[in-house]
This record gives C-alpha cells, structure tokens and sequence, in this order.
C-alpha cells in the first residue's frame, strides 16, 4: 500500500514532469505562431457570476500562469450589449495546439489549483457554476502570428475590446478574406492607424464556421469611434475593400464589445 506522504510525492513529480513536456512541446512550436482558446462562459445569475470571477480570479488564470501561460485574457459584454450579464470570455494563448490537451492534465495534478477552485471543480450538479461553456479554436494569421499586449492608460471600466467574427458562405470565399488580411495588408492596416489588437486568427473549430476573428482594442469608447472613422477614411483601404478578388468575401459580421475585466492580464 502506497503512504499518503509517498502518494503526495508522486503527485507532484507527475505535476513537474506533465509541465516539463508541456514547455517544452510549447517552445519547439513557438516559431509556427501562436493558437488560441476562446471559452466563453453562459451564466445565468448574479451569484454564478461572483462564483465565476472568484474562479477565474484566484484559482484558474494563477494555475495557467503556473502551466506558462503569461497572459490570460477575461472579459465581460458592455453594459448596453443584449449578453451583459449573461457571458464571460476568456482567451488562452497557446503556443501549440497539443496545449489544449495538456493543459487538463496539469491542472488535474496541480494541488493548489484543486484546493482553491474546490466551489467549481466539486459543484453540485443542482448548484452549478455556469450554465454551459462554448470553445472556439483560433490559429494566428501569418501576418500577426503571436498575440498583443495592449497599453492603455485609461481606467479598466473606460476600455473597449471589440471581438469581431467575420463569417463566409464557402470555405473558398473564407480563405480569401483571410488572404486579404495577411497578403493584402488588412491587419497591418489595424496596427499601422494605432487599433492595439490582441490576435487575428482562422477558427479551426467553433459554431459558426467558416470564420475568422479578431480582437482589437480601445482606451475608450470615443477612442473607438475615430480608429474606426480612421480606417473606413484611409487611402489604403479605399484601395482594398476595392479589389476585385475580395468581392463577397464575407457573408455575416457578428461583434460585440466587451471590458476587460480587474484581473485580466489582458
């Protein structure tokens, strides 16, 4: 019979030894670009929410950290948006696909992780948390292959990040709207008139495919308001939205503005 002190030790080499081949797996296919996982939470009630930031906050994005996720972004619709209230995003940046995987494993070893999200991890089946969970996976474009750090001075509540989908009616039409933003310049357009975005990037998996996204990011709602009075007025995409080979390449725009929330890193 296996000691409760031999157990534990076994534990946590099997923790080191999971996250080990996790950073390692992430560093050999850095160079590719990066990949992301967009959860977005349902909920339902007030408490929900408060179970949900106290998750986030001092049990899942500490644990990631940990894992060698740097960055997690969490954010929550603007109060004027039909979903305020009722979902919370958040975006893992992952430096390979196989993390999506891996990931589980660490955190189902992680004794500090387990103890402190103990209100989500054991919820009741009468009692949950959230109402039900979406994930989409994203692979960067070429042209922004690993995600943005935004810098804004503002006050968290001020910021505006707008989550765009950009949906087509084929696969071939999609491609070439991803094309237009990588060969045609269309997220270095982003960058250039001062958007901060946080990722461009085809989604490999999700509900409303075939699809990009993107998130782009503000100090302010006004700030908003002239980034995008700056881009539809440019000379270069006057040029662009004109190109022949770009024609209907987008059938549907969903967006939705969001705050990042205290604690995001993002």
């Amino acid at each position: 019979m296996i000691s409760q002190n031999n157990e534990t030790i076994m534990n946590k080499v099997l923790f080191l030894f999971i996250t080990g081949i996790l950073l390692i797996t992430s560093q050999i296919q850095a160079t590719d670009g990066d990949y992301y996982q967009i959860k977005i939470y349902s909920i339902e009630t007030e408490q929900q929410e408060l179970r949900m930031d106290n998750f986030l906050k001092e049990a899942y994005l500490p644990a990631l950290h940990r894992a060698g996720i740097k960055h997690v972004g969490v954010f929550k619709p603007v109060d004027d948006e039909e979903k305020a209230g009722k979902l919370i995003y958040v975006l893992i940046p992952l430096n390979s696909i196989a993390q999506i995987e891996t990931l589980d494993a660490v955190l189902n070893t992680d004794k500090k992780f387990l103890k402190l999200g103990e209100d989500y991890v054991n919820a009741e089946h009468d009692n949950p948390p959230y109402s039900r969970i979406q994930s989409i996976i994203l692979k960067a474009f070429s042209s922004f292959p690993e995600y943005g750090v935004p810098d804004h001075d503002s006050n968290v509540s001020e910021r505006i990040y707008e989550l765009r989908s950009y949906q087509a009616s084929t696969e071939r039409l999609y491609q070439k709207k991803v094309e237009m933003f990588n060969e045609g310049k269309e997220s270095k357009l982003f960058v250039d008139l001062g958007f901060q975005p946080i990722f461009f990037g085809e989604v490999l998996s999700g509900s409303t495919m075939p699809n990009l996204m993107y998130l782009i990011t503000y100090k302010n709602k006004e700030s908003q308001q002239k980034h995008w009075d700056s881009f539809v007025n440019s000379p270069e995409w006057t040029v662009l939205k004109s190109d022949e080979q770009y024609k209907n390449t987008v059938s549907k725009i969903v967006k939705i503005l969001l705050h990042p929330t205290v604690y995001s890193d993002l």
